[in-house]
């Protein structure tokens, strides 16, 4: 299955998709490090996960490209740290994201 995002096009074969658990546990355990949540593992990849789409498609629109999986992680980072920041402002600031 491919799905295309903001200009490239995403495979989610086994190996894909262990590669996006993987950047989404360690980019949404950062994210939340950087932002002093207390999310839980599982709450982190997800974070993690979304957060690499969201961060991958600011990126786009400032036209930064990211490459490599250093430069994927960074994305994803910044993606959940927006997502963590909108989530408690939606949330009326209490430390508790979901």
């Amino acid at each position: 299955m491919e799905t295309f995002l903001v200009g490239q096009t995403i495979s989610l074969d086994g190996t894909n998709l262990l590669w996006w658990l993987v950047i989404g546990l360690v980019a949404g355990v950062i994210a939340s490090a950087i932002t002093r949540s207390r999310n839980g593992l599982i709450m982190d990849v997800i974070l993690g996960i979304v957060g690499a789409f969201i961060g991958g498609f600011v990126l786009s629109l400032l036209n930064i490209g990211t490459s490599g999986v250093i430069g994927t992680i960074i994305a994803a980072i910044i993606g959940a740290v927006i997502l963590i920041v909108l989530a408690r402002a939606l949330n009326g600031g209490r430390h508790r994201v979901f």
